[in-house]
This record gives structure tokens, C-alpha cells and sequence, in this order.
């Protein structure tokens, strides 16, 4: 079955084709790990998560690299082009009394701690920054050798004028440039679009020896670097935050392309930024949120992650902690769905189911069409369409969804058991009223007792999910 993607490059929606048959070679920028996460960022690599589990969904092997960026990000490096502020890791380890070692340690773990609470999957490789620099060292020597690097006393430059496709991904244009907001002038550069591809620096805390001198490398040659000696010179899908068009993923295909001579990468996948409350994520407007303070306020990873799969990818979500709470309720909702379809299932008609499927696909396969997924999902459960078939169907789905809905399950307490079968027993006689008095005790006890077309089911009270 076709698989669309939307292409930033060619700013449209075009047929996914890999390069290896049945093989996907997928880079997903990750984390700089001076600080945890947002939800923000979170929901970023959730929608990561969805594209590859929709390749895989597809018979695809999906080979995804995720990198960490430990070192050599700067503080303003996403001015433009500039080139100046600190290393935020190094910024970090002198604010917190560490080294810049620690720093990248402790956040890196925090960072897929949080991945595993949101039930993301593990990438296939995981690189270190760290660890590749003597694969970048190769590529700026290549960059020097071809003409698109020069050296200056405090640097190694990228010379954006003899790469001429430069800005094509976030048409921004040398001319646009140039006619727009200026860069402080660093002494020497050809441009001041040109971008560190290492900066000489005896000072800095992580350094390392260099055709160039003692230093460490610029952000964007890191990338590259580790892109190409893991997943080769052309790749299929590279993923990022729509911050990362301009100037990171642009510089990118500039290095990449000048080293390898060939196209860098065939989709370029950007995930929109998160507001809250309609207003842009910031630490200083007090509306900057960890996964652990939706934690702290009673709700589940999972609730999130069920709120990000109703949003597209290619619009900005705005998360509101009204929608979490109604995220929460519907995720819990789907469990009660599930969990009754797993003790009733009947058999199944396997032509329907085929129907369904395919149906399922097509919605999923349509630019990770999540949101068109789960209300699709919605609709079969509210439809008459055999017990079986909605399990299969929500089975299906839930290798995309990822809310572990048909593991889902509760134990009810003996104390609970047996408030149960009083009422039961009352019902029987027909004190009704002694019956419901014991009913709104076992509700207090955070459970709920259905009566439905004779069966009595009893279960947890989801509308108070600290269950």
C-alpha cells in the first residue's frame, strides 16, 4: 500500500519510496542534553515514533538513528547562521557545579526515561557526538579539499557561496539573506552566513587535538558526521523540529552534499512547534512543562501521548491541561472499550476484518495520519461491526497508537469481590435500596459496578485516574 509523505524540500506531499527495497534508513535529530526535556520536545519524537512504527506496520525494516548531542551546540546557534554564545553543555556544567561529562550523562538518561514513560521505541543506534570526532574531522578536511571550508585563526569555515543550492529547504536564499536581519560580523568570514565547521578553542572544557589545533567541532558538522558513517551517503528520512529548518538542517545538506558530491537526503519529515494556551513554550512566561508535571498533576504519559496521536504534525498542538484531562478520559475510556472486547470477542468475519484494515491503513499510510486513525477507531467501536473484528481492528492500530491497550488489565481486591456479591445477593431479593448503598460505597473505594443486559461487571472508576 502507498505510503504519502510530506517532503519540506519539495513543499509537498509525494510518494514514499525508499532506496533499498523494503529497507528505510532514518535519522531523527535528537536531543542537546544540557536540561530535560520539554513536552514540547516529547512530542517531537513521538511523532518519530508514529512514522517508523507506520513503516514497520508496512513490512518495512526501519533502521532509525537517533543522536545526542553532547557537546558543541551553541547558546545563540540558531540566530541564523551565527556563530557565537556558549556551548550550552559547557554553560550547564559550570551553572550546576559538574563536569560537562555528568551534565550529558544525567540528562541523557533522563531523556530516555522519558521515552520509555511514553512508550517510544528504542532506536536502533543511538550516537554520541563525542564519539565522532575523528569522522568529522574527515569530513572538514574533505570540505577544505573540495573548496567549501577555509581556515581562519580562531576557526574552520563552511563558504555558503560555492554551495549554490544553499537555502533551498527553508527558501532562505543567499540574496533573501543578505537583504534581511544582519549577523555581527566575525573578523575574517567570507560571508557572515558562513558557519563553524570547528572552532579553535584551548579554553573550552571538551576539546579535542585537530589538523586545525585544539578545539571542538561546530553543531551542524556532528550530524552529518554521524549520519553518514551510520545509515551511509544518501538516506531516506530525516527527521527534525521546524527549528531545526534554519540554519541546522540547511547547513547540514550543504556539508553533507559538498562532502559525498550526492543528494543527502530524499524526505525531510518537520514536526510543528507546541503551544500552551495558544502561546508559545518559554521557561520565563511559566508555561514551560516536563513530562514529570503532568505526573505531579495526577496524569499519565500515556494521556499525553494519546493527546498528541489527535493532532497532526504539520499544525501546531496546543496543549492545554483541559485537553490532557480529556485526553485522560478517553484514553481510559478506550481501555474499558478494549478490555470488554477481550472477555466477549466472538468470531470473527475475515473478509470485514480485511476491509477494516486496509481502511485503517490508508488513514495511517496518509502523511502519519494519526488523527484520522483514532477517530476511525472511534467509529468501528461505536459501529455494529462484530466483536472480533473491533479487536483485531484496535490490535492493528495499536502497533501505530502505542497505548498498550490490549495488555491492559485490573485486579479486583477480595474486599471488593465481596461488596460485589452482597449487592449482587440484595439485588437478587430485591432491596434495591441497600443494594445502591453498597454501590456508592464500592465507588468510594475507586471502583464502578455496570449492570449491563444482565452481566455485572465491576471495574475501576477511570473518571479518577490515580487508580
Amino acid at each position: 500500500m502507498i505510503i504519502n509523505l510530506y517532503d519540506t524540500f519539495e513543499k509537498r506531499k509525494k510518494e514514499f519510496k525508499p532506496l533499498k527495497k523494503d529497507f528505510v534508513r532514518m535519522y531523527d535529530c535528537g536531543p542537546t542534553v544540557y536540561s530535560h526535556a520539554s513536552i514540547g520536545n516529547m512530542w517531537r519524537y513521538l511523532v518519530s515514533d508514529y512514522l517508523r512504527r507506520i513503516l514497520e506496520l508496512n513490512g518495512y525494516t526501519v533502521k532509525q538513528v537517533l543522536n545526542i548531542t553532547d557537546v558543541g551546540h551553541l547558546t545563540q546557534d540558531d540566530l541564523l547562521a551565527a556563530d557565537t554564545g556558549e556551548d550550552k553543555i559547557e554553560k550547564a556544567a559550570k551553572k550546576e557545579g559538574k563536569t560537562p561529562e555528568q551534565i550529558a550523562q544525567f540528562y541523557t538518561q533522563a531523556y530516555f526515561k522519558d521515552r520509555k514513560k511514553l512508550n517510544i521505541l528504542d532506536p536502533v543506534v543511538v550516537t554520541k557526538a563525542t564519539e565522532y570526532i575523528p569522522q568529522m574531522i574527515k569530513i572538514i578536511e574533505g570540505l577544505i579539499k573540495k573548496g567549501f571550508g577555509y581556515e581562519l585563526p580562531d576557526r574552520v569555515c563552511f563558504d555558503v557561496e560555492k554551495f549554490k543550492s544553499y537555502g533551498k529547504l527553508s527558501d532562505k536564499t543567499l540574496d533573501q539573506l543578505r537583504s534581511g536581519a544582519r549577523l555581527e560580523p566575525i573578523k575574517g568570514k567570507r560571508s557572515p552566513y558562513d558557519f563553524s565547521l570547528w572552532i579553535k578553542d584551548d579554553k573550552h572544557l571538551m576539546k579535542w587535538n585537530s589538523p586545525w589545533g585544539v578545539g571542538y567541532p561546530g553543531w551542524h558538522i556532528e550530524c552529518s558526521a554521524m549520519s553518514l558513517d551510520t545509515l551511509g551517503e544518501s538516506i531516506d528520512i530525516h527527521s527534525g523540529g521546524e527549528d531545526n529548518i534554519f540554519p541546522h538542517h540547511e547547513n547540514e545538506i550543504a556539508q553533507s552534499e559538498g562532502f559525498t558530491g550526492k543528494k543527502f537526503v530524499n524526505y525531510w519529515v518537520h514536526i510543528r512547534f507546541m503551544l500552551v494556551d495558544g502561546e508559545k513554550m518559554g521557561k520565563s512566561k511559566g508555561n514551560y512543562y516536563l513530562l514529570s508535571d503532568l505526573e505531579k498533576e495526577g496524569y499519565e504519559p500515556l494521556a499525553f501521548r494519546y493527546l498528541t496521536l489527535s493532532n497532526h504534525y504539520t499544525s501546531p498542538i496546543n496543549f492545554t491541561f483541559e485537553s490532557l484531562k480529556n485526553a485522560q478520559k478517553a484514553l481510559n475510556r478506550l481501555r474499558l472499550a478494549v478490555w470488554r472486547l477481550k472477555k466477549n470477542a466472538e468470531s470473527k468475519d475475515e473478509k470485514k476484518v480485511k476491509i477494516l484494515k486496509n481502511n485503517l491503513l490508508e488513514k495511517l499510510n496518509n502523511d502519519i495520519g494519526t488523527p484520522q486513525a483514532l477517530a476511525y477507531i472511534w467509529e468501528i467501536l461505536d459501529s455494529d461491526v462484530k466483536l472480533g473484528d473491533k479487536l483485531e481492528l484496535i490490535t492493528m492500530a495499536d502497533k501505530v497508537f502505542g497505548l498498550n491497550l490490549v495488555d491492559w488489565n485490573f485486579s479486583v481486591s477480595e474486599e471488593i469481590k465481596k461488596l460485589v456479591d452482597n449487592r449482587n445477593k440484595l439485588r437478587s431479593k430485591g432491596d434495591y435500596e441497600k443494594a445502591d448503598k453498597i454501590r456508592d460505597e464500592i465507588k468510594r473505594k475507586g471502583w464502578v459496578v455496570s449492570d449491563t443486559d444482565g452481566n455485572v461487571e465491576v471495574f475501576p472508576d477511570l473518571d479518577d485516574h490515580t487508580y
